[in-house]
């Protein structure tokens, strides 16, 4: 039996769009919404730049910028944001229960989970350093920034053949690295890349570093076959390896596909668990945009709104005394 310090009404595990959204719409709802920020409080666009296709902000803005007003709005509607992060669950009864930090185990009658997924890099040392000023996991985010000049892409399956016709449209040329002989897209997708112009394809070539001091200038690739390098100059360089959702701390509870996104109910953000919902990226692989995390953030908002309505009205019932039903 865990010890419980704290019992909320409802708990939010994670920041950024899905998150902050949630907790909005929560407290506006009298949810008296928790959330516990995870270890990136903001989410991905923490360590993005500027931020142009989010409906509300004309003039673009910096995506830590965009965060900030994100918590700021969701405080001033009453949630309670806290530092922290959810490192176990134990969803076995109800209420729910969540450990933050490896320390301490809180309840909470309903759950939102936000926690989104990180995008897998190469792991060379310039990514970080460069990151933000030239070097992207989204192509689709930050493409427009390069319009009309040269970048690179590294990658073999479908988002990796999706961005790069996406990036063909608004840059001069896309050279695109992939590390075997073959593809792994869809034959359909590969054709598509084949047939267009300025997408330049190196096959069975792996990125060994990306040059600049302040911002990316170019790439120094290498022949795995041959052993031959090479230095291309680009001004940018898009990564489109894949996601890793961040659900490790949710296996054997809640139900999710080969990759680790959580599975939602059709047309709602319900799990497995009942009074647990998923919003964002954590249940998303396909569109991962920060408006469709807020809208799904919404969403776990308002389903958990009912959830806990149709909670309380059961509870209430059951403590009513029951009717006198035998003759006088």
């Amino acid at each position: 039996m865990n010890e419980i310090s704290e019992h909320f009404q409802c708990l939010i595990i994670g920041s950024g769009p899905a998150g902050y959204t949630a907790a909005i719409y929560a407290a506006r709802a009298n949810l008296n919404p928790v959330v516990y920020q995870g270890i990136q409080p903001g989410g991905q666009l923490t360590i993005t730049t500027e931020v142009e296709n989010y409906p509300g902000y004309p003039e673009a803005v910096m995506g830590p910028d965009m965060m900030v007003d994100f918590e700021k709005q969701a405080k001033r509607m009453g949630a309670d944001i806290r530092y922290g992060m959810a490192s176990e669950v134990d969803f076995s009864t109800h209420p729910l229960q969540v450990k933050i930090d490896d320390e301490k185990w809180v309840s909470a009658d309903a759950v939102i989970l936000a926690t989104g997924a990180s995008a897998k890099w190469l792991g060379i040392p310039s990514e970080e350093k460069l990151n933000g000023r030239g070097v992207s996991a989204c192509a689709v985010c930050d493409g427009f920034f390069f319009k009309g000049k040269e970048v690179c892409i590294v990658g073999a399956g479908d988002t990796a053949a999706e961005e790069a016709l996406y990036l063909s449209k608004v840059c001069s040329k896309v050279h695109m690295f992939i590390r075997r002989d073959a593809m792994r897209a869809s034959k359909v997708m590969q054709q598509r890349v084949f047939k267009t112009k300025n997408i330049q394809i190196y096959w069975n070539t792996e990125v060994e570093e990306i040059l600049g001091e302040q911002k990316t200038e170019g790439v120094r690739i290498v022949n795995n076959k041959t052993g031959e390098k090479t230095v291309i100059p680009v001004s940018a360089y898009f990564v489109a390896i894949g996601h890793k959702p961040n659900s490790d701390f949710l296996k054997g509870w809640i139900d999710m596909d080969e990759t680790g996104y959580v599975k939602t109910q059709p047309g709602s953000t319900k799990t497995n668990v009942d009074g647990v919902f998923a919003s964002g990226d954590l249940q998303d692989k396909i569109y991962r945009q920060a408006v469709t995390a807020a809208g799904s953030g919404c969403m776990a908002a308002l389903d958990a709104e009912r959830y806990l309505s149709a909670l309380e009205l059961s509870t209430e019932a059951e403590s009513e005394p029951a009717m006198d039903s035998s003759p006088n």
